[in-house]
């Protein structure tokens, strides 16, 4: 953290923002922002999407709205006594590449986790003016912090996997993917090989 403080632009340049997302907000994010989080969102990872998709498969409803929401890629793990939540790092996205762009269709928002997105992804979040997020991996004790409260939605036999609603206060991100179709990834690694 005292690297974070002998640079004084570093919080100067972060941005809040509410979830679910406000009208408009979207549009203003670019690759590369730093911002904080605070409201709520829905977590899920492999199973959880397995199971979402058999639901819309069958022709059943969601146990969840998705529109205009952000799904964070985590599975966290129990919570200890006294907190709300065990560790609640950032799993791999691109597992989910897979499903992300039905559910973007289907009006979900932003996604979060680490790690790239596929093309096919990338092309859907512009199509469907939604963004991703990436958050801090090996961070997940300090980002649980950020986790003022976990709700178990459904799907309780998947365990971490489960599908929860988490109230985040402060809860850090930066913007890789936004609504122009912007690539903060292929942006760094462009700048370096000049």
């Amino acid at each position: 953290m005292s690297m974070l403080r002998s640079r004084p632009d570093f919080f100067d340049r972060l941005k809040k923002v509410t979830l679910p997302f406000n009208d408009g907000i979207l549009e203003t994010l670019r690759a590369g922002d730093l911002i904080s989080l605070s409201g709520t969102l829905f977590t899920g990872r492999d199973q959880t999407h397995r199971l979402l998709f058999d639901l819309l498969d069958q022709g059943k409803e969601l146990p969840v709205d998705l529109k205009g929401q952000l799904l964070y890629y985590v599975g966290p793990s129990p919570a200890r006594p006294g907190r709300v939540i065990g560790a609640a790092g950032p799993t791999t996205s691109y597992r989910m590449d897979v499903y992300t762009p039905r559910l973007l269709d289907l009006g979900l928002k932003a996604t979060m986790g680490k790690g790239a997105r596929s093309s096919e992804v990338r092309e859907s979040m512009k199509k469907n003016s939604a963004i991703y997020l990436a958050t801090f991996g090996g961070a997940g004790a300090f980002l649980s912090k950020c986790i003022v409260e976990a709700e178990l939605i459904a799907f309780p036999d998947a365990g971490p996997e489960a599908l929860f609603r988490f109230t985040v206060k402060n809860f850090p991100a930066v913007v890789i993917n936004d609504v122009t179709g912007r690539d903060y990834y292929q942006e760094i690694v462009s700048a370096s090989s000049l």
